[in-house]
């Protein structure tokens, strides 16, 4: 099965960024990169040395429900451009491990899916969760922090 490692959605964050608010309606913390660990989660890279970054909660879902996590993420301030989707994993992918959970058509964690997982193996774990017909896309996150880093869908 082919997978692919996407970024938010282009229009989302622009969405996002004009109305400058949060998943819980406050404004975005402002910062400017030291070149060091602020990765985007539409281009799927590093903001780049003394570029602003900004920091929001982030809720990764169409609709609300008791499974619609919400986490810290960061984005370009700038517009950059989205990550092309690719089968190799981006490269903001550089701890040890992640949690690694599929999710079903109406944004439901399906139980038995959430693992940590070692980096190297997040897209073969994904390739097996998504031959699973209920499972209609795949989220990682930081295994430490929770912080929602890319989606998973099949290709």
């Amino acid at each position: 099965m082919k997978i692919q490692f996407v970024g938010l959605p282009t229009n989302t964050v622009r969405a996002a960024k004009v109305l400058g608010q949060d998943a819980y309606g406050l404004p975005f913390d402002h910062a400017t990169s030291d070149g060091d660990a602020w990765p985007c989660r539409h281009c799927l890279g590093e903001t780049p040395h003394g570029e602003e970054y900004l920091t929001l909660a982030w809720r990764p879902f169409e609709g609300v429900n008791a499974y619609t996590e919400t986490g810290p993420l960061f984005l370009c301030a700038e517009d950059c451009e989205p990550y092309p989707p690719s089968e190799t994993a981006p490269n903001i992918l550089r701890s040890p491990q992640y949690l690694v959970r599929g999710y079903t058509a109406d944004e439901r964690i399906l139980y038995g899916t959430g693992q940590v997982v070692e980096t190297p193996k997040i897209a073969d774990y994904a390739r097996n969760l998504l031959e699973n017909s209920q499972i209609a896309f795949v989220d990682v996150r930081s295994a430490s922090n929770n912080c929602y880093q890319c989606r998973i869908e099949r290709a």
